[in-house]
């Protein structure tokens, strides 16, 4: 189960990173932004628009399989861990810069996931521990 859960959760993440950065490009390489016809041409035509709805569309099928098995709670926060990961892609690909107010969130984000596991997983302990003692 614990693979199911890193496979996913990796693909998850995979998905809406390509999907936001892919959105990026696609804002970046049809500027200027106007309220015409003309924008929204120059949206369509380029191809990070349709590899961003891919990946949204990848990201929405994994996430529907994960919550089969997964705990909405922790699943929904680490569903969250793609603010770090757009983040460094960002720095990489925008050459946008990781200030230590974006590392001190992103380590926030992270931590917050780790407790709502750990939490989780000892919740599923003490109720597997109370269901098999003999009262």
């Amino acid at each position: 189960m614990r693979k199911f859960y890193l496979i996913g959760f990796a693909l998850l993440l995979l998905f809406d990173t390509i999907g936001q950065c892919s959105f990026k490009l696609t804002a970046n390489h049809a500027q200027p932004l106007m309220a015409n016809m003309e924008w929204i041409m120059r949206v369509f035509t380029q191809p990070w628009v349709y590899i961003a709805v891919l990946g949204y569309i990848g990201a929405f099928f994994t996430w529907m399989i994960l919550l089969k098995k997964a705990p909405v709670g922790p699943a929904f926060a680490a569903s969250h861990l793609e603010v770090v990961t757009v983040m460094l892609v960002s720095a990489f690909l925008f050459h946008e810069h990781i200030t230590i107010t974006r590392t001190i969130g992103a380590v926030f984000v992270v931590a917050g996931i780790l407790f709502l596991a750990f939490a989780e997983k000892q919740l599923v302990q003490s109720e597997a521990d109370n269901h098999h003692d003999p009262v």
